[in-house]
C-alpha cells in the first residue's frame, strides 16, 4: 500500500512538473500607477456624445433598422441617448449595457462575446451585456467613452452604425 501511494505521489508530481513546464501563461506588462495626489483624464464632451448618438441612430435607419443609441463617458456613466420613432423599448437597456460594458472592458462587445466561452463569468458581471453592437470611443490610444446600439437584426450592424457614427464625428 505504501508503495502504491508513494508511485501515484511521483505521477502525479512529475505530471505537475510537466504541466507547469508545458504551459505558457500570457503575463500582461507591467502598468505604471500615478504617484500624484490626482489625475486628470480625458473626456468625451456632451457635444460630441450627442452627434455621435443621433448619427449611430440615423445610420442605422438608412439601412432600414429602428434603433437606440446611447454614449456613456470612460466610466461609463450616460452622456447620451437618441432613439428612433419605432424602436422598441427593449433596445433602450440593449444599447445602454453594450456602452458600458465596452467602455468598462475598453473593448468591442463583439470581441468580449468571443472570448465568453473562455471566460463565462463575464456574462455575470452587474451591467455587463455581452453581445456585439458596443464600442470604446478611443482619442488617440485612450478610451473616452463608448458607444452601444441596440434593435438591428444583428450586433455587428448595430456595431457597424455606432462605430460609423464615431468615426464621422471624431473626424470632424
Amino acid at each position: 500500500m505504501k508503495k502504491t501511494l508513494t508511485a501515484l505521489l511521483s505521477l502525479l508530481t512529475i505530471s505537475l512538473a510537466t504541466a507547469q513546464t508545458t504551459a505558457t501563461p500570457t503575463t500582461p506588462a507591467p502598468i505604471k500607477l500615478a504617484t500624484t495626489a490626482t489625475v486628470s483624464n480625458a473626456s468625451l464632451s456632451l457635444s460630441a456624445a450627442s452627434r455621435i448618438a443621433t448619427l449611430a441612430v440615423s445610420n442605422c435607419a438608412q439601412r432600414g433598422y429602428n434603433v437606440s443609441a446611447t454614449v456613456v463617458d470612460r466610466s461609463g456613466v450616460t452622456l447620451a441617448v437618441a432613439r428612433a420613432e419605432n424602436a422598441g423599448p427593449h433596445t433602450l437597456g440593449a444599447s445602454l449595457g453594450k456602452a458600458f460594458t465596452s467602455a468598462s472592458a475598453r473593448n468591442l462587445t463583439s470581441n468580449i462575446a468571443k472570448g465568453l466561452a473562455d471566460n463565462p463569468g463575464l456574462a455575470d458581471i452587474p451591467g455587463y451585456l455581452v453581445l456585439a453592437g458596443g464600442a470604446p470611443i478611443r482619442v488617440g490610444d485612450v478610451v473616452v467613452g463608448a458607444v452601444g446600439v441596440g434593435g438591428a437584426p444583428s450586433g455587428l450592424i448595430d456595431e457597424k452604425c455606432g462605430t460609423d457614427a464615431t468615426a464621422t464625428v471624431l473626424s470632424q
